[in-house]
């Protein structure tokens, strides 16, 4: 009987591939962010996480001075590494100066946060004017396309980059008198969808995380009666907190989200269920 000689060719192996099952680094070293409207309320949370996470953060503000340079003098205080830079969210020019100031600064911005808002009264459909619709699109739709136009890129060339809207409950619930910023706010659910699709061939994400009712500053004056009969709808029985907010924008910017986009997250307490 004929002894087969060894094969020189290596043998293909049957084993399945071995499965990645180390969890990623929960951490943004290395990396800058962008947070618009950060000087206080829930962009301020939010810049605070991603500074605690590792990023170096460029704080947005585009009116009160003096609130901005005391809230970056207590992020500093923190230890977190970043820049204070007054521009207006909705003006093509400021956005591409402030782009431009921060990559010289701190290096190309991999990270957006869009969290600038103007103030939200809510009143009856006939009591707007096409104006306020207006600054409600240029806030939630306009600013987005802006900024994502003047990093994007630095993000393709990198094949990096975590693009995250914050919206708003109230699109999900379809609040009452209050159609121009609810309307504005399903446009800019619209435009994260398509342009998460559009940007995931180049490992870029972009997501939207949809906050409840999380009383800050701007809501001290507020009814109880207003609060309480919201309070009393919340599942979890208890008010988020803008830190809330700051730990699923932390997530969603880090290596453990790199295969999460298009995704609307609600922070509620359970308000809206999918």
């Amino acid at each position: 009987m004929k002894k087969s000689k060894p094969s020189s060719s290596p043998q293909k192996s049957t084993a399945p591939a071995p499965i990645d099952c180390e969890p990623r680094p929960f951490t943004l070293a290395g990396h800058v962010a962008l947070v618009t409207g950060s000087s206080k309320g829930l962009g301020k949370a939010i810049a605070f996480a991603l500074g605690r996470a590792g990023a170096r953060v460029a704080m947005n503000y585009a009116n009160d001075q003096a609130s901005a340079e005391a809230t970056f003098a207590e992020f500093q205080a923190r230890g977190h590494e970043g820049l204070l830079v007054r521009a207006d969210a909705t003006n093509e020019k400021h956005v591409t100066k402030m782009c431009h100031a921060i990559e010289q600064k701190l290096g190309p911005v991999d990270i957006v946060v869009v969290n600038a808002t103007p103030a939200q009264p809510q009143k009856p459909f006939e009591l707007y004017d096409w104006a306020f619709h207006q600054q409600m699109l240029d806030f939630f739709v306009k600013s987005p396309f802006l900024l994502t136009r003047a990093v994007l890129p630095q993000m393709k060339q990198r094949r990096f980059g975590r693009i995250i809207n914050i919206g708003s409950e109230v699109f999900r619930r379809g609040v009452p008198n209050f159609a121009p910023y609810v309307a504005a706010k399903g446009a800019q659910a619209g435009w994260t969808r398509s342009m998460a699709t559009e940007l995931a061939p180049w490992q870029i994400t972009v997501n939207i995380v949809s906050p409840g009712w999380i009383p800050v500053e701007r809501h001290a004056n507020d009814p109880k009666e207003q609060k309480d009969a919201y309070k009393a709808l919340i599942p979890m029985r208890r008010w988020g907190v803008p830190a809330d907010v700051g730990g699923i924008c932390a997530f969603l910017a880090s290596d453990a989200a790199a295969f999460v986009t298009g995704q609307d997250i609600a922070v509620n307490g359970g308000m809206t269920v999918c």
